[in-house]
């Protein structure tokens, strides 16, 4: 697990959210375990890689507004 922390909100439709929450709780894992597994899986599925320290950004991907 991460070291230190930065927190992401999100909105979602509440009843997503509820449903989600059940899901996660029926499997014994916190909804904050896979949103971060999802994150590790989105970021290795388009080549992102990162450290602990700084992130390393994909060309392919802007992070700039506007």
């Amino acid at each position: 697990m991460e070291s230190k922390t930065a927190r992401l909100t999100v909105l979602i439709d509440p009843n997503k959210k509820k449903a989600f929450e059940r899901l996660c709780a029926s499997q014994d894992i916190t909804p904050s375990q896979v949103v971060r597994q999802l994150i590790r899986n989105y970021l290795a599925e388009h080549g992102v890689s990162y450290t602990r320290a700084e992130p390393v950004s994909n060309p392919k991907v802007s992070t700039k507004a506007g």
